[in-house]
């Protein structure tokens, strides 16, 4: 069939990625060969394609498409995660639409319409992962409020309960007054924003002292239920003990001391109201104060606030401001840079407030995930997030996993009083210990009351490389056995407490061993600029946009010709133009070879004549396979991409090709042929993890193949011994070849002309088996040895052997003395700046062997060039 002139991803894409489905070349079944499993961090069922996304993926795509063709049964399982706040949130927003209130409709009515939004709405980024070419197995993909994912979470919700690992209490929790939802510590994202400190003054009961506080949210006081100053502050000691009222309320609260005020900060005096701030929280415990909670869920003002009862925290903040102001309480305000904590979901500022949660002790589970990462029996890449997560490991608290919410799934504790309640898997089983442990056999289902509450969404994510096996119902099943632990996690430092520290707790607890061997953490993705890409500054492109007007394999490139090992990426449009280009430039040579007539010989034997191209040409891609093998082993992904892109681009295209074309109206030898499309297929194959599409199009294209004969199961290049001693004198050839061209250039030598080339005798040697391809390149008549230095010639050097090119024209003496000078003054240079480190003691002393023997080799090639320049111009 004709190839077309350019190349069309979008056709191309969508024929080989449905023929890669049809033949299930994703799917994988445990056999006989070494597994490679990675598991997805499955995305919210709210989420579409982002960049973050797409960089992860893409990483993960490689990986996983390499391992298939090193022959290792690939296993990559997707799935979405069914992200409780974010999801409620638009189910609630899709029925306010419909004029339907939350509060209006039942629990179960509610999770109708949830699972009809999810099935709407929830596989979108599935389906956009496979635009990008991710080689998923999709008859694997899960989620987590599956059904036997969900019986997953109750199983192990109901084993930490009974180990004592679970418990219920009342403890200071983040509060989302939109979400109406208590939040992890991570689920916080804090934000410098401008606020105002107000100072206030307390009268203290039967005197006409006054002590002041400062604070950021005057609407607490009316929660306080202490002052609290330092042991050994003068100004406050005979203040202890006594009571000071708060403004407007009159509330009589104890003056404590407690050394964890700073004296020298603010005015050394604090408020406490420990149901509204975890600092005070704690003095609340330790001093025995009253713990008064003045919000309702809504953050609007309880009765217990006494003022301003059903209004708004911030519209309360105005008034009892101004009326503060009024009744002399304010003594002033100063405007500070404050740090705010908002709901990661909801993006409302959150409160802290005593709550009554369902918490899971971590210390003992942190125990063996702490020392899996310090030993390196989990490894992290790069290396420097081991001092991040050892010191959040050492200072864990208890988590906080019960959310306000009713998608999700619901705790499986059931009530026979406000105090009373019974773990277990199901209703049934909760009655039957009610009925034991009450010895009350009249009990009955209807007599009790499930909690209402759903566990934490990273509840049910903590158990993904083990649930997504069905290892926790099964726990020797055949899938559980064979693919973990997983090989690697690849995810975002952001989520290192959230979700990879968990993973590895729960891995050691209830597999005892490690959920992944290596876990990758990916770079932030930004623009230019250095800004996070983000919708609300409007710097993110939409990556399906880009695959449709670039094409995926453009996207992919794009993306990882910039992406650092473990640090930021700076993304700009034009890396995904260069992909793009790429594309463009295989596709071409692909054109190009196919153009060729080969002459039909029946023998497989290589003239001499090509054997050195042909050699060399092996010895670099057998180098580039063996540079990479180690780069993929430390994640360095984008260096193996720019690796594989020279091989292609500087060494196949712009040398070895142009060493081997037949000239116009000429045949290919044969054998050079086909030697010349196997290098094309092992070229496709080294970049085929990361252009999937149009290497298997060029794949498919070069030769005839066999039905179901895909690239993305062949066989990945081996490992094989490099001939360095070969590519060290092809870079000389190479210097040698570009020399000449430079100087037809600078003296204006018509590409008809051709030369001779002198090599100084002795010399040549190096330069014997290139011959053919030096006269070739360099449109030569001829290359012979010469015992010295000829007269009117253009002499150069290349490292130190010496070249002529005799001219028979007029020739231009001054402006070749002038050349020669100017290199003579940097070699000069050159070799004065090499001399002054070889003269330093230190320097001599302390450098390792090789780099003095490399400052030593430098010496003796810029002496040789100095005096070869010498004497060249001696001629002149």
């Amino acid at each position: 069939m004709p190839i077309s002139k350019t190349y069309e991803p979008n056709e191309i894409e969508e024929k080989w990625y449905r023929q890669w489905l049809d033949n299930k070349l994703f799917h994988s079944e445990p056999d006989a060969r070494e597994p490679y499993t990675i598991v997805i961090p499955p995305p919210n069922v709210t989420g579409s394609l982002h960049m973050g996304h797409m960089l992860n993926n893409t990483i993960q795509d490689v990986l996983v498409r390499r391992a298939r063709m090193q022959g290792y049964n690939a296993c990559w399982v997707p799935g979405t995660d069914h992200a409780s706040i974010a999801t409620e949130t638009k189910v609630v927003n899709m029925l306010r639409e419909k004029g339907i209130r939350k509060q209006d409709v039942s629990r179960e009515e509610f999770l109708e319409h949830a699972w009809e939004w999810k099935e709407k709405y929830g596989g979108i980024i599935l389906e956009q992962l496979k635009k990008l070419g991710a080689s998923c197995d999709w008859d694997r993909t899960r989620f987590t409020m599956e059904e036997k994912l969900s019986a997953s979470v109750t199983k192990v919700f109901v084993d930490l309960h009974n180990k004592g690992l679970i418990y219920r209490g009342y403890r200071m929790v983040n509060w989302d007054p939109a979400g109406k939802t208590a939040l992890s510590d991570e689920e916080v994202i804090h934000r410098e924003e401008q606020s105002h400190l107000y100072y206030l003054d307390y009268a203290i009961k039967d005197s006409d002292r006054k002590i002041t506080i400062a604070t950021t949210r005057p609407e607490s006081i009316l929660g306080d239920s202490a002052i609290c100053v330092h042991p050994d502050d003068d100004r406050y000691r005979d203040l202890v003990g006594q009571k000071a009222l708060v403004p407007l309320i009159n509330r009589e609260v104890p003056i404590i001391a407690d050394e964890y005020v700073t004296m020298e900060f603010g005015t050394g005096a604090l408020k406490v109201t420990p149901a509204h701030d975890l600092n005070d929280y704690e003095l609340g415990l330790k001093h025995k104060l009253e713990f008064i909670d003045i919000l309702n869920e809504d953050a609007t003002m309880n009765e217990k606030a006494q003022l301003y009862i059903g209004e708004d925290r911030f519209a309360v903040r105005k008034k009892i401001v101004a009326e503060l102001k009024e009744k002399g309480f304010l003594q002033k305000v100063e405007q500070i840079t404050n740090n705010v904590g908002y709901s990661e979901r909801t993006n409302v500022v959150i409160e802290p407030r005593l709550s009554l949660q369902w918490f899971v002790t971590m210390k003992d589970l942190a125990t063996p995930a702490l020392a899996a990462v310090a030993d390196g029996s989990v490894l992290f890449f790069p290396s420097k997030f081991k001092n991040t997560y050892r010191h959040w490991m050492a200072i864990i608290k208890d988590w906080c996993i019960s959310r306000q919410l009713w998608w999700g799934q619901r705790i499986p504790a059931w009530f026979i009083s406000d105090d009373e309640y019974f773990v277990a898997e199901n209703a049934e089983e909760a009655l039957k210990l009610a009925q034991e442990k009450t010895g009350n056999a009249a009990l009955r289902l209807e007599d009790l009351r499930q909690e209402e509450a759903v566990v934490d969404t990273w509840f049910s994510s903590w158990l993904w490389p083990i649930s997504v096996f069905d290892g926790i119902l099964n726990p020797d099943n055949e899938d559980i056995r064979y693919y973990y632990p997983t090989n690697t996690l690849v995810t975002a430092p952001d989520i290192i407490f959230f979700w990879v520290a968990r993973m590895i707790m729960a891995g050691y607890e209830f597999r005892n061993t490690k959920p992944f061997e290596r876990v990758y953490f990916t770079g932030i993705v930004r623009d230019s600029q250095g800004r996070k890409m983000s919708k609300q500054l409007g710097n993110s492109p939409d990556p399906l946009d880009l695959i449709k007007q670039y094409g995926a394999d453009a996207m992919r490139t794009g993306v990882l010709f910039s992406a650092p090992a473990g640090n930021d990426l700076l993304f700009d449009m034009e890396q995904v133009r260069q992909g793009r280009n790429f594309c463009n430039k295989i596709w071409n040579v692909l054109r190009l070879v196919k153009g060729w007539e080969d002459d039909g010989r029946v023998s497989d034997a290589l003239e001499n004549s090509a054997l050195a191209p042909i050699n060399w040409f092996q010895a670099r891609l057998d180098k580039v396979v063996r540079d990479t093998q180690q780069k993929y082993d430390e994640f360095r992904i984008s260096e193996v991409l720019i690796d594989i892109y020279k091989l292609i681009w500087d060494d196949f295209c712009s040398w070895y090709l142009e060493m081997v074309k037949p000239g116009k109206d000429e045949q290919i030898c044969k054998p050079v042929y086909e030697q010349t499309l196997d290098f094309f297929e092992m070229l496709m194959k080294l970049i085929h993890p990361f252009m999937p599409f149009i290497s298997e199009e060029i794949y498919h294209t070069l030769r005839e193949r066999r039905e179901q004969n895909f690239l993305s199961v062949a066989e990945y290049p081996k490992l094989r011994e490099v001939d360095e001693p070969l590519l060290r004198e092809t870079e000389k050839v190479m210097e040698l070849i570009s020399q000449i061209r430079n100087i037809r250039n600078e003296f204006g030598i018509a590409g008809t002309e051709k030369l001779t080339l002198l090599v100084k005798q002795d010399q040549g040697k190096v330069y014997n088996r290139f011959n053919v391809e030096i006269i070739k390149l360099c449109k030569l008549e001829e290359i012979r040895e010469t015992p010295s230095a000829p007269e009117n010639a253009i002499s150069f050097m290349i490292r130190t052997d010496e070249f002529y090119i005799p001219r028979t024209g007029a020739f231009d003496t001054e402006a070749e003395k002038a050349k020669l000078n100017e290199e003579l003054k940097y070699q000069r240079g050159f070799l004065q700046s090499v001399m002054k480190k070889l003269e330093n003691e230190r320097f001599v002393n302390n450098a390792p062997a090789q780099v003095l023997e490399n400052e030593k080799q430098k010496q003796a090639d810029a002496e040789a060039k100095i005096k070869s320049l010498e004497e060249s111009l001696k001629r002149l």
